[in-house]
């Protein structure tokens, strides 16, 4: 749903590959009171992209190039924030909760959004951003909540992306990953050459180390569009107005 003589909300990202699920009345909310923010944040998350160097030295951590996209919010005002509820008697505090919120974009009016980026973490941190939005929300502290995550086909995707950088970097031992920062423990070299060295359907080693760096870094139990989902169909955070973005494979650069 758009504004009269406006574009829907993020159609430039859901051309880019990007799933964009609004729940909660969240796409009438932001399309007529923030329509201009809206668009600001599309094109920062439209901006946005990981170097492949950056997954495999960062060992599928924190990338640097997600840090790139808090800074680039805290640039149009989202802001780290610290949201304090207190229940008073007679002016005497009886009970405190507090909520922290990595991106919070507030207006003059009081109304705020919050968002939180989930790259790479364990899947229950989306019961705890979805909770956190839920109680704010019922607090009158904010009017709607997003999730940025990696999106089904980048999740789905990640092992062949891993395999294109070690085909085109000729990586064909545990000494070639030390030159791009990457050291395997003792239980993935086994595991490698296991799969590398076997007798029947032996596997070559870029795609032992791929299936497996994935596995370890991005697997099933980690933050990603199928997870989250799976907690908003079931729920979680309701009633608070969301809007769940997962990020495409274009997201990963190369060269």
């Amino acid at each position: 749903m758009a504004g009269k003589g406006e574009a829907p909300l993020f159609e430039m990202l859901r051309e880019r590959g990007f799933q964009i699920a609004f729940h909660g009345h969240a796409e009438a909310i932001l399309s007529f009171e923030f329509h201009d923010s809206m668009v600001d944040l599309e094109r920062v998350l439209s901006d946005f992209s990981i170097p492949i160097e950056e997954i495999i030295a960062g060992g599928g951590g924190e990338a640097r190039g997600t840090q790139r996209l808090r800074h680039s919010l805290e640039k149009l005002g989202w802001k780290k924030m610290t949201f304090t509820v207190e229940k008073t008697i007679n002016k005497v505090t009886r009970e405190s909760q507090s909520h922290q919120v990595d991106h919070v974009l507030t207006f003059p009016t009081g109304v705020a959004l919050a968002l939180e980026i989930e790259w790479n973490n364990k899947d229950p941190f989306f019961d705890r951003d979805l909770e956190n939005f839920k109680r704010l929300h019922a607090d009158g502290a904010i009017s709607v909540g997003f999730i940025v995550t990696r999106g089904s086909a980048l999740q789905d995707g990640l092992p062949s992306l891993v395999r294109r950088f070690c085909d085109e970097h000729a990586i064909d031992s545990f000494e070639d990953l030390v030159r791009w920062g990457v050291t395997p423990t003792a239980r993935q070299r086994e595991q490698v050459m296991a799969r590398a060295q076997r007798s029947r359907n032996q596997a070559p080693f870029r795609e032992a180390f791929s299936d497996l760096f994935v596995s370890d870094k991005f697997g099933e139990a980690t933050t990603h569009w199928r997870k989250l989902e799976d907690r908003v169909r079931r729920g979680v955070g309701n009633p608070c107005p969301l809007v769940l973005i997962g990020l495409p494979l274009s997201t990963i650069s190369f060269g």
